[in-house]
């Protein structure tokens, strides 16, 4: 049988939870916005995709994000099948109905269970740290609205924008594929890197998922010529040189080492790798390395640094430089504090294209609640002035009455 998507609605028992309000992650808006290249939708609501070497569908409710991983299927069973039978196995045994064959099973899903019921799951440490969830966004984003009014009106749009935790190599080499490139060209390039060089993990739905290639695959000396027969043209080349030269000049923890350096030292190191300019360089300190200072200019985020706040410096040039890169960055720190990286997210995830029906409905919500309150107001109104003629005429009746009386 085939291994299928997992959906929440179809086998809810498969699926594990924590506690997350969407104003604090919005899966849609977070795994969709440019950072990672690795989630896609699978079913309404519901993202696929790797991490930390295992296949993840997230999805989530108002107060609750949903997750469940898969398991690596052998000959005989899905890793969906397995999972169902270990669980009916706990059941089972809990009724003293099971045989020998399954107790090692049993064993897992139990200790598994107790893991859960008195501290966290190594499952859900992964997915606390990939989500960065011991940050408190809402705070955040209070603080930036405070100091900044344009932000305010975009985030009450956009809420729940995270920066995700990835791992530095796949930060890297998959950073490196995006010069003078698009989102979706950007995902096919990362997916077919991984199908070409990285370990097979599971078979879903005739998609089949695979780890991001180690180090040590993608500087073989024959990656080039592959990766040029799969479209990658002159990132070929970066790609093999980058990860040669890591390994053969500071050896496979580096990368994972910057994350202990100032920021400044780790962007300097980055760019002395091929292919890595000052603007990957600080979109890797900034999803990976544990930079939430660094703020990755491109040609958008300028045009928002202009449009948006009229910043002028550098209006006539035509290139972003090193020089107009820090000052636009140190202009954004200076306004946003120390997570100035995690603020410019939310602003480059609003611009995108793909989410202007956002902003669109918002502007219909909005204007239909002035409208609404307006109208509100017009009838508050009426019946204010309805009460006064009223009362008016009781009045007028009263003193008729009194004058028959007298």
């Amino acid at each position: 049988l085939m291994a299928k998507h997992a959906v929440l609605s179809s086998a809810s028992h498969l699926w594990r939870s924590i506690r997350c309000a969407k104003s604090e992650l919005s899966l849609d808006l977070t795994l969709a916005c440019g950072q990672s290249f690795r989630w896609r939708q699978t079913a309404e609501g519901h993202w696929t995709g790797v991490m930390s070497g295992h296949v993840w569908t997230l999805t989530q409710t108002d107060d609750t994000l949903w997750y469940h991983v898969y398991t690596k299927q052998d000959k005989k069973t899905t890793g969906q099948e397995r999972k169902i039978s270990v669980s009916d196995a706990v059941k089972k045994e809990e009724t003293g109905e099971t045989g020998e064959g399954v107790k090692d099973a049993v064993k897992k899903e139990k200790e598994r269970r107790s893991v859960g019921a008195s501290g966290r799951s190594s499952e859900e440490e992964m997915l606390r740290d990939y989500f960065q969830l011991d940050v408190k966004l809402g705070d955040l984003y209070s603080k930036w609205g405070a100091a900044d009014c344009h932000f305010k009106h975009i985030a009450d749009i956009f809420t729940g924008v995270r920066m995700l935790r990835q791992d530095p190599t796949e930060c890297l080499f998959s950073f490196i594929c995006t010069s003078n490139n698009h989102i979706s060209r950007i995902q096919g390039m990362v997916e077919r890197l991984c199908q070409a060089l990285g370990t097979p993990l599971c078979h879903l739905d005739q998609t089949s998922y695979h780890d991001f290639p180690t180090l040590s695959a993608l500087a073989d000396s024959r990656v080039e010529a592959r990766l040029r027969d799969l479209g990658f043209g002159y990132r070929a080349r970066f790609l093999q040189q980058s990860a040669a030269q890591i390994l053969d000049t500071h050896g496979p923890r580096w990368l994972q080492g910057l994350r202990s350096v100032p920021y400044q030292q780790a962007c300097d190191a980055l760019r002395t790798l091929p292919g890595v300019g000052i603007k990957v360089a600080n979109c890797v300190c900034l999803m990976a390395l544990d930079k939430s200072e660094a703020v990755p200019i491109d040609t958008h985020v300028w045009q928002i640094a202009k449009r948006d706040y009229n910043f002028a410096a550098g209006k006539e040039q035509k290139t972003i430089t090193d020089k107009l890169h820090k000052d636009i960055g140190d202009f954004f720190r200076e306004l946003w504090g120390p997570y100035a990286g995690w603020a410019h997210s939310v602003l480059f995830c609003a611009d995108l294209k793909k989410f202007q029906s956002l902003k669109e409905e918002s502007s219909v919500q909005q204007l239909k609640r002035e409208r609404g309150s307006s109208a509100r107001g017009k009838q508050i109104k009426r019946e204010h002035n309805e009460t006064v003629t009223l009362k008016t005429h009781k009045k007028t009746k009263l003193s008729i009455k009194k004058e028959k009386g007298t």
